[in-house]
């Protein structure tokens, strides 16, 4: 099973923030560009016009304009962003250094109150992938609008490394309206 996913574009007012699960707006122009380079990938490519997204409206709204265009759009809660509970939507500087240092120790398990750690998003990463690969037997591929955490997390399944221990071993994130293509085998 292939899993072509694209990170949401670029929020507004987000800079200095923690976002997370924080329902973002994105400018319509850049959700309308991300959704017309999918378009454009499914017809070249040959590709069924489904596409999985999740709630949050910086990925959901890439979706919807899809369904104008006649794909189906399915909505999943596990392609959601880390949910990052009392951080999300604050701005870093707002959060205690001593919570960074201890999230920063404790890199793999740390969650923040209300919040999930990377074990629980790895958890629900690679769940929904083998919820996905079960459904259609693996071979059909996957296109989805997602978020810099999940992919890194799905990329790091993918190639079978370990959750990082500490904050310096987290690879950079996709780039915003970026595809990464990851042949899951199964």
């Amino acid at each position: 099973m292939t899993l072509y996913i694209w990170r949401h574009p670029k929020p507004m007012a987000t800079d200095g923030r923690c976002i997370g699960q924080s329902d973002v707006a994105v400018d319509k122009r850049k959700l309308k560009r991300l959704a017309h380079r999918i378009e454009r990938f499914v017809r070249r490519h040959q590709l069924p016009k489904v596409i999985w997204v999740s709630p949050l409206q910086r990925s959901l709204k890439v979706g919807q304009i899809l369904a104008q265009r006649g794909f189906a759009c399915h909505v999943a809660p596990e392609l959601a962003e880390i949910n990052f509970g009392q951080w999300d939507g604050r701005d870093w500087a707002q959060i205690a250094k001593q919570e960074i240092d201890d999230w920063c120790a404790n890199f793999a398990h740390f969650a923040p109150d209300g919040g999930e750690s990377l074990q629980q998003l790895f958890e629900r990463v690679e769940n929904w992938l083998n919820d996905m690969a079960a459904q259609n037997s693996g071979q059909k591929p996957i296109l989805a609008v997602g978020h810099a955490g999940w992919i890194t997390a799905a990329k790091m399944i993918d190639a079978g490394q370990n959750i990082p221990k500490i904050a310096a071993d987290w690879p950079a994130s996709v780039a915003y309206g970026e595809r990464q293509d990851l042949p899951f085998l199964f």
